[in-house]
């Protein structure tokens, strides 16, 4: 694990160097087919990441937002997006992140979230506490949450949400003390700082959870779908990251 973890950091500072250099210079976005938009920051961190991991680990496999598949019978595969938050990354603000992952088999085992411009970094690794460096400072763990009432509630963006998920969300919002919008991963690493108290989400791919899991799980929070099961690959998209598992039937109970 330990030199699973050095590969992981390794690839998070080559994708780092990458965003930093196109960060706020104007880089133009192209649509993907889901209308989402990539940049040549997007392509050219993805590139510098399989490439290392690659050289330094050839049996396993690679899944990447901007590439596709490498070796997808390995039984260890890096789960890899890197620039989550690619609107916040166009347009100049420091909330997007890159995100690392390796899978044993379906199981999340280590997790980076990594923000290359605050030069903050989560590293999760299963069995282990996360653990948190960066000039803001923060203290890596969940904090406990009483109540819903008292509860932090946050969310990418209502774009993510369609006619089925939003009066379920709205359900939960309801009863939180606040919700906020915006933050990409960034949001789910403050989970991880105790800062935020539930992420409620949808429309999220393989490389989108499986870096948070190991992260929010490390801190002492949990990380499932919608119904309070454990994420699976090829699951519906809709992620819970909860600071407190204490909530986490109150929860389930206003987005079911």
């Amino acid at each position: 694990m330990e030199s699973w973890v050095a590969a992981a950091e390794a690839a998070a500072d080559v994708a780092g160097a990458v965003a930093r250099e196109f960060f706020r210079t104007g880089v133009a976005a192209d649509l993907k087919s889901d209308s989402s938009p990539v940049t040549i920051a997007d392509r050219t961190a993805e590139r510098a990441m399989r490439a290392l991991l690659t050289a330094r680990l050839p049996e396993h496999g690679i899944i990447g937002e901007e590439f596709g598949v490498l070796r997808p019978d390995a039984r260890y595969r890096w789960v890899l997006d890197p620039i989550d938050g690619t609107r916040a990354f166009i347009t100049g603000r420091a909330t997007f992140g890159t995100l690392i992952g390796l899978m044993d088999g379906d199981t999340p085992i280590l997790g980076i979230i990594d923000q290359p411009i605050t030069q903050e970094r989560w590293i999760g690794v299963v069995g282990q506490k996360t653990t948190f460096r960066g000039p803001l400072g923060g203290k890596p763990g969940c904090r406990p949450c009483p109540a819903l009432a008292h509860a932090e509630l946050s969310c990418t963006s209502p774009d993510m949400l369609d006619a089925e998920t939003m009066p379920r969300w709205k359900r939960l919002a309801a009863d939180v003390r606040r919700n906020s919008w915006g933050g990409d991963c960034y949001a789910h690493g403050l989970v991880a700082l105790g800062h935020i108290d539930i992420v409620a989400e949808a429309d999220m791919k393989l490389w989108d959870w499986v870096p948070l899991v190991p992260v929010i799980e490390g801190a002492g929070g949990c990380v499932t779908d919608w119904t309070g099961r454990p994420l699976r690959e090829g699951g519906d998209g809709r992620v819970l990251s909860v600071g407190d598992p204490t909530l986490l039937p109150e929860i389930v109970a206003r987005l079911a």
